[in-house]
């Protein structure tokens, strides 16, 4: 076990760790959103579509928002589990 690879598993475990708790949050509430507007259109089809508009609307707007922050930050947990690996790599 050299420096480097201490030095990687802890940096890789810190960023796992930060990039979990950060994109845990948003990516609930995309899902909370993502059935919300599934209610919606069961309902609006329940009705008979009686608005089928299918402009862009401020949920929508959020949950791209929503998505592409825990996209992010499950982005930077990725690059944890690399370093992580790579500390077992280096010899």
């Amino acid at each position: 076990m050299t420096i480097v690879s201490l030095v990687l598993w802890i940096a890789g475990i810190a960023l796992i760790a930060v990039g979990y708790s950060r994109a845990k949050g948003p990516w609930a509430r995309y899902q909370a959103l993502k059935v919300e507007d599934a209610n919606a259109a069961r309902y609006n089809a329940w009705r008979g579509g009686v608005r089928e508009d299918s402009s862009t609307t401020g949920a929508s707007v959020a949950m791209s928002m929503l998505r592409r922050q825990a996209q992010q930050w499950a982005g930077l947990a990725v690059v944890g589990f690399v370093l992580v690996f790579l500390g077992f790599l280096i010899k």
